[in-house]
């Protein structure tokens, strides 16, 4: 009876796989009736029920799931030897159960409507819309910098805890929130992960944990970098599972958030995306625009370069890979490349907007 049961998982494993398979033809679907429907209702129950609690449930669950699977293999080593089948029926079984609830809990995500569709902006830009919105970006770095602080060769100190910075997210998503109500982020829950120094091994500032649906940052990195961080959390929250449009969507919060050192935060991340793209589409004006720039945000950014250098090993590229992998299998077929298109939907969002 046993067996019949986990054979039977095991099939409905290879039905979600299937049914997942058509959905990803379906993107309005999913937008309506998930990511727009039951989805909402279901993040905002997880963030009650795990926000208040200080520490990362989902990372203490992962601790707990790990010490499981090793006691079940030392436990079953004889077994798995003598009885593969049923060995192999467990796995199969174990994989269908997180697979469903991976989906159902938060996942499908990947497979809604774009998000430029969703604003009725164009996907494209062109080398000059490029060039001139990093003109603008540099422009009102520059501005918010000299606000924050009155040497132009030294970084930006932030003033806050990284727990304030955590209470203080909320601000910019609320502005937000009245132009687009469904980027009204509350309740929060987000924390430090238990595992910020793998984490940090691995390359990797942040993740939202989709079975407790807590956002999780790197403890460890750069304050300068927490705010943009946190709010690119958060949109995986609220229902943005691709990497490029939660970037926009953090970028946008810091950037409507009340606090200069947010702005300043978030400013400053979208030039660093434009200015990576111009590097690759046209190194001269690149190179024209580096000089402009305050060199206390250069020093900003080398900041973050250098936690990142000091960190380096040579299982990372292992990590950044197998994310790679992750995110290709799950509907973003240009894996962490998709990163850069962040820079378009910043591009044509603020192209008859004020910075």
């Amino acid at each position: 009876m046993l067996k019949n049961k986990k054979f039977i998982l095991i099939l409905f494993l290879v039905l979600q796989i299937i049914l997942i398979s058509i959905l990803k033809n379906f993107p309005e679907f999913v937008e309506q009736f998930y990511s727009n429907g039951f989805y909402v209702f279901l993040s905002k129950l997880m963030r009650y029920v795990f926000g208040w609690i200080p520490f990362s449930v989902g990372d203490i669950l992962y601790t707990l799931a790990g010490i499981y699977i090793i006691r079940w293999l030392i436990l079953n080593r004889k077994r798995i030897l003598k009885d593969t089948l049923n060995w192999i029926l467990d796995i199969g079984a174990t994989i269908s159960i997180a697979y469903f609830a991976f989906h159902i809990l938060w996942a499908f995500n990947y497979y809604r409507q774009p998000l430029y569709k969703s604003l009725n902006i164009e996907p494209e830009y062109s080398i000059e819309q490029l060039v001139d919105f990093t003109e603008r970006l540099i422009k009102k770095s520059n501005t918010l910098h000299a606000k924050l602080e009155p040497n132009d060769t030294l970084k930006i100190v932030f003033p806050y805890t990284k727990a304030e910075i955590f209470d203080n997210i909320q601000n910019g998503y609320e502005k937000l929130s009245e132009t687009y109500p469904h980027l009204n982020y509350q309740p929060k829950s987000i924390k430090k992960s238990l595992y910020s120094i793998p984490l940090t091994y691995m390359g990797f500032s942040g993740y939202l944990n989709p079975f407790t649906n807590e956002a999780q940052v790197d403890g460890l990195i750069p304050t300068y970098k927490f705010p943009t961080t946190a709010c690119h959390e958060a949109a995986h929250q609220l229902g943005y599972a691709a990497e490029n449009e939660a970037n926009f969507i953090g970028s946008l919060a810091t950037i409507h958030n009340d606090d200069p050192y947010f702005q300043y935060s978030g400013y400053t991340f979208a030039l660093r995306y434009c200015l990576a793209e111009l590097f690759r589409r046209d190194v001269e004006t690149y190179e024209t625009m580096i000089p402009v720039i305050n060199k206390g945000i250069l020093k900003n950014y080398q900041e973050v370069k250098a936690f990142w250098m000091s960190y380096e090993n040579p299982l990372e590229p292992i990590f950044e890979k197998t994310f790679d992998s992750f995110l290709k299998v799950n509907n973003q077929s240009a894996g962490m490349k998709s990163y850069s298109y962040v820079v378009a939907l910043l591009v044509n969002y603020y192209k008859d907007k004020e910075l």
